[in-house]
């Protein structure tokens, strides 16, 4: 495959997952489908994998397969017309830069600089 296709692939996967994110907000996805996207994105995001990230190839092999699926089920559980909303909606303001953007880096922005104070009091408190 060349780099093209790749690169096209990312930008759909980056696309679908603010679609689904968009989804989960939109009052016509159904309550199953919005319980699916939370658990898909939870496990994504969570440090606690089926199989540890440390085991050679096997590790990363879960979030290269159940990921994938189980954002593929989302799409499919979420209603076509709503989904085209949101994935027309996602492109847009993906390209723009929207106020998504803004608000998930504030939260990685916010989150270091928990972790930074955290370790800061934590070391002044050994060395006292």
């Amino acid at each position: 495959m060349n780099s093209n296709v790749w690169k096209q692939r990312v930008q759909q996967l980056k696309n679908d997952t603010y679609a689904l994110y968009l989804a989960y907000q939109d009052p016509r996805t159904p309550w199953y489908a919005r319980l699916w996207v939370v658990i898909v994105v939870g496990y994504a995001l969570s440090p606690i994998d089926l199989i540890p990230d440390f085991i050679p190839v096997l590790g990363y092999l879960d979030d290269l397969i159940l990921i994938p699926l189980g954002m593929l089920l989302a799409i499919r559980l979420i209603p076509a017309a709503a989904l085209a909303d949101c994935r027309a909606k996602a492109q847009v303001e993906i390209v723009e830069g929207g106020p998504a953007a803004r608000v998930g880096l504030a939260i990685i922005l916010a989150i270091w600089l928990v972790l930074a104070v955290a370790v800061v009091l934590y070391v002044t408190r050994i060395i006292r």
